[in-house]
């Protein structure tokens, strides 16, 4: 399987090319087009139980689509609801990523996606009590609101990130919840009453804008709402 990007990084796209009976599995609603010779079908992955778990606690949808190539192969695009970046991780056995509402587009096969509770430093973090959790190998296709950067925390190297520009973390990265600045006044002035403090070893993703300040300003803005 190969995966191709484009319009990086404002409004990406990712064209995954199938081989021939190949599958991607992917989040509902994230296609955008796709050859003649693909086949769409959406189940419930993993089975209801599973389902529900991704869709009432890792925010995802509870069907999962899967599109499968021809004898001939093809192409199947997929794009993010927000406008931003998509990056591809070569997940490898052994190695687990934790992802962040939202941010899953698609996967290979081999790849298994589930949900882990991150705790309540997660959920008073902004992000839910529960995270994504992919485990197995292959590609997975994550997005972003806004664009990526990528980090490789080496062993006890540590990184302040707002709650709300987290995307992704390898599981052996640490994660905390604390005070932007140890006065709480001082923290509650700045707007950044908390942060997470990730330690590596692992990679750490995170994405240049906050999903919550677009809610805020669309909310702000709609007719009835202005002063």
């Amino acid at each position: 399987m190969d995966i191709q990007t484009r319009h990086n990084p404002s409004f990406s796209v990712a064209r995954t090319l199938l081989g021939p009976n190949e599958s991607l599995r992917l989040e509902t609603g994230a296609m955008m087009a796709m050859s003649a010779d693909i086949n769409v079908d959406a189940k419930i992955e993993g089975g209801l139980k599973k389902g529900l778990k991704r869709s009432m606690l890792g925010g995802e949808s509870l069907f999962m689509t899967t599109a499968t190539a021809g004898p001939s192969g093809g192409w199947i695009d997929v794009a993010p609801s927000l406008p931003g970046d998509v990056t591809v991780v070569d997940l490898v056995e052994g190695s687990p990523m934790l992802i962040q509402k939202g941010s899953f587009l698609c996967a290979e096969q081999g790849v298994d996606i589930d949900t882990k509770f991150g705790g309540l430093k997660s959920m008073f973090g902004g992000e839910g009590a529960f995270l994504l959790r992919a485990t197995g190998q292959g590609k997975l296709v994550l997005s972003t609101y806004g664009a990526l950067d990528r980090f490789h925390l080496e062993a006890g190297q540590t990184v302040i990130v707002d709650t709300n520009h987290m995307v992704a973390f390898a599981e052996s990265v640490t994660m905390e919840l604390k005070k932007a600045n140890e006065s709480k006044m001082k923290s509650l002035k700045s707007g950044e009453g908390l942060v997470f403090s990730f330690t590596g070893p692992g990679e750490l993703m995170m994405q240049s804008r906050n999903p919550d300040d677009l809610i805020r300003y669309l909310s702000a803005n709609m007719p009835g709402n202005r002063a």
